[in-house]
């Protein structure tokens, strides 16, 4: 009696993954060339980034009268006369105005969230599923429909137009989507973590603080930096509910908008001063926001 022997295909080894076509174009290609190529992808994205740089140091004139790139062949054009009035001008207080709302909301977003993450991934509670399940449903209600009830309550409590006004609505709208991504992120982590530091008798606190935070910072992180960016860049709570004294820096720059773009030279000194801020916070923190989008994609 013969036993059948499965042979596996010529060049390819019993139990080897069968290799995709992006890793043999990459085997052709060389890495070499690869690492060249995507060099030339990211500088090719901050082409704009660029362009906006040199508009932002140019005065109006020349700006109306040829394009950014010109400046490789006149670069006496180049001036920071744009940013020492921009700085001079009502720009520096809404600048301060953005840091008060935007820091604050996202370090009580990230401490709320992550309470109730570890509350709805490992404690046992009634209700706890129906909770969650309420938490994740409140993630497809609109931002649009809250503002005229939300303006209301404001109004009674005294603090519409104010700054902790604006961080409250920026941290209940974003807890939702904050305890959703952490919940299913602290869920990933081995039980058997908790269940020792259990039976050393380390409390709920203990456990949260010292085991379940620290191996939740690339998550943390990730939803750090996307939290830092919607509150940064926000406009729309901005318009309803900061007044003139409270305005962060998109509503000023929106009331600095005049007829025809007369005005480049203050938009674009400013739009390059807020986009510094965002900028040095995403290289900063760049390895966790990776570790943070890969986590849950291999185990």
């Amino acid at each position: 009696m013969t036993t059948a022997t499965a042979t596996a295909p010529k060049g390819l080894e019993a139990g080897t993954p069968r290799r995709g076509l992006a890793s043999k174009i990459v085997d052709r290609i060389g890495s070499g060339a690869v690492q060249v190529i995507m060099v030339l992808l990211g500088l090719f994205w901050l082409v704009p980034t660029l362009g906006l740089l040199v508009v932002s140091m140019r005065t109006n004139q020349v700006n109306s009268a040829e394009g950014w790139w010109t400046i490789f062949t006149k670069p006496a054009e180049l001036t920071i006369q744009n940013y020492a009035n921009l700085l001079g001008s009502g720009f520096t207080a809404s600048f301060w105005n953005t840091v008060l709302i935007t820091v604050p909301t996202t370090v009580l977003v990230i401490g709320i969230a992550a309470m109730a993450a570890y509350a709805f991934a490992w404690m046992d509670f009634p209700g706890r599923d129906t909770s969650f399940l309420i938490v994740v449903g409140l993630l497809i209600v609109p931002i649009q429909i809250a503002l005229i009830p939300v303006a209301s309550l404001y109004g009674g409590a005294g603090i519409f137009g104010s700054i902790p006004g604006v961080v409250l609505f920026h941290v209940a709208f974003g807890l939702p989507f904050a305890i959703f991504l952490l919940r299913n992120f602290f869920v990933g982590i081995p039980s058997s973590l908790l269940e020792a530091a259990r039976m050393d008798g380390a409390s709920e606190w203990k456990i949260f603080a010292s085991v379940v935070f620290p191996l939740g910072k690339p998550a943390i992180a990730s939803l750090g930096i996307f939290q830092f960016l919607w509150v940064w860049n926000d406009m729309l709570i901005a318009l309803v509910f900061a007044d003139t004294g409270n305005q962060p820096m998109t509503k000023y720059l929106q009331s600095q908008m005049r007829q025809f773009g007369s005005n480049v030279d203050i938009l674009s000194s400013g739009a390059f001063m807020s986009l510094i801020i965002p900028l040095v916070l995403f290289f900063a923190f760049q390895r966790y926001f990776v570790q943070g989008m890969m986590s849950g994609s291999v185990k």
